[in-house]
This record gives C-alpha cells, structure tokens and sequence, in this order.
C-alpha cells in the first residue's frame, strides 16, 4: 500500500465537537503520524467550521448524511442519528486503508500500525473472516442508564474476559465473538470495499433490521459481519469509563494507552479544568493548550 492511499477520518457535523476535532488532528501529528486526518463533513457543518479546518490545513471531504430507510428512533441518545455516517469509509475507495476516529478522541502514542494489520482485500466484498478491525463496546453500562439493552451487564462484556490476564489485554483485543460480540464504532480500520458498502446500505434498507439496533452503525457492523472482523486491544479505543475503579480497572494502564476516547457528557472541551472529576478528561486540556498557542504563533486565532 502506498502511504497516500492511507487515512485517518473522522466525521464532522456541527461546531460543538469541532475542538475536539482539532485537538485529535494536533495529537496525531504531536506523537509522528505519517498519515493525514481527513474531516469528513456532512451538510449540516457550517461555513466558519471549514473555514477553520482549511486555516489549519487539515483536508476536508464532503459525504452525504447516511440514515435507514425506516428510521429509529433515538430521543435518549440523539448522537447516534449521526452515527450512521461513520458507515460512510467503507465506501471511500480511493483509499487503501482508512481509519476512522470519533472526534472526542485523543492520541497519546503513535499508532500508525493499525495502517498495517491485515485485513481482507476489498474483492473478498466483506465475505471473509477480517472484514474490519475494531475494539470490543463495553457492555459494562457502569452509568446503569435505563434504555440500554438489558444484557449489557459486565458479565457479558468482552474485556471482563480479560481481567485475569492485564498483560495480554495491551497486545491483544478479545475473539470478535467475546460478550455481546459487538464493536465499538469509536474506531474502526477497514479496507474500502463496494461490495462491503453494499451490504450496509442493503442493511440500512431493511427496517426490520435496523429497528433493533440501539446503536446505530455499531450494531449494523457487529450483527452484519458477526464473529467475522479482528478485534483489537482496548489501548486503541480506550473509552475513558473502562478507567473507573470496577469496571475495566484490571487492565487498563495509562501508560500503555494509545487513544483515549471521551465518550459520553460531558466533552473535556465543555469543562473548566479546575471542576474536572474525571482524571483522564486533565490529560485533554494541556495538549488542546499546546495546539492553541501553536496555532497562535501561526496567526491563527477564531476561537476554535
């Protein structure tokens, strides 16, 4: 593979996750990624967003803004309305490899390997055993949230598996089957493919399908291509909750973490550093602090 035809990606959709955006892009290139972060923008992201993104070079795709046919309903969690467009780089064929990251994210070591791990190639059509790669979701439900599936209960998480061997859980993701058997959509490394893509939009098509999964495109992937794509350690996709003391505790280690993931409310961008209750939301604002005053001594200043 060609080192042009690799990309991060992430997707953009409005300007309350756009510090985030810029942030992850900093941290990329911060730890010596090789390889560019490319915004993936749907009709909804604002003129002053791009404005921002091109000041700062970072490259800019527009894509359509995917749903179902039928839609579902997500009055509890509104984000995965969005989230189906995180589909949209399977279907990017111009490149050879594409890894898309969610914008709360943030970049601790290099991890330009995952541009190396052996995926089926694009004329398998998602037939094969290593369709995408991608760390497991954590079915912990640790906020004990109400309209979450039942069964996403620690027992059935794939990193519980993992507990008795912290060591093994940094080099290795459990079996794709472990627990629920789903991904986590935060980060996925695919190997655009039409005949892949096909088959999600086929999915998306089919309201009797995408009526029953709660989380969107993370569910489409983990039920489409179940037991079928290579699951990577938690380092990649370090969901912040996997920290707290009785959830993933037992294996995780800050200083193997590659990529930390903000998921849920609130982002470390919406939070003064002094009322930080999170630990791991005190490691975002030194290096968003070291981008602002880079982009400063630049003659960049919008308030982003």
């Amino acid at each position: 593979m060609m080192e042009g035809r690799r990309v991060w990606t992430t997707l953009i959709t409005n300007t309350k996750y756009l510090s985030g955006l810029l942030t992850l892009d900093y941290s990329l290139k911060k730890h010596g990624s090789k390889y560019p972060l490319v915004a993936l923008y749907t009709d909804t992201f604002p003129s002053e967003g791009l404005e921002a993104l091109k000041s700062r070079d970072i490259p800019a795709k527009h894509i359509p803004y995917l749903l179902p046919s039928i839609p579902k309903e997500y009055t509890n969690d509104p984000r995965f309305y969005d989230c189906w467009s995180k589909l949209t780089p399977f279907s990017l064929t111009e490149y050879d490899r594409v890894v898309q990251l969610d914008s709360d994210m943030m970049v601790l070591r290099n991890m330009d390997e995952l541009m190396e791990i052996e995926l089926d190639p694009p004329e398998m059509n998602g037939e094969g055993n290593r369709v995408y790669a991608a760390s497991h979701a954590c079915a912990c439900n640790p906020l004990n949230k109400p309209h979450y599936p039942k069964h996403w209960i620690p027992e059935n998480c794939g990193f519980t598996t993992q507990h008795n061997t912290p060591d093994d859980a940094q080099i290795h993701g459990p079996p794709p089957t472990a627990g629920i058997g789903s991904p986590n959509g935060g980060l996925v490394v695919c190997n655009p493919s039409k005949g892949i893509y096909d088959k999600i939009l086929n999915a998306m098509k089919n309201g009797d399908i995408t009526s029953s999964y709660d989380f969107a495109d993370q569910s489409l992937l983990g039920d489409q291509f179940y037991g079928r794509w290579v699951g990577l350690p938690y380092i990649y996709n370090a969901l912040k909750t996997m920290r707290w003391k009785g959830v993933h505790d037992a294996i995780w280690r800050d200083d193997q973490v590659k990529n930390v993931h903000y998921i849920l409310s609130p982002k470390p961008w919406d939070e003064k550093y002094e009322e930080i209750q999170d630990e791991a939301h005190r490691w975002w604002h030194p290096v968003n602090n070291e981008r602002l005053a880079h982009e400063k001594a630049n003659g960049i200043d919008d308030g982003f």
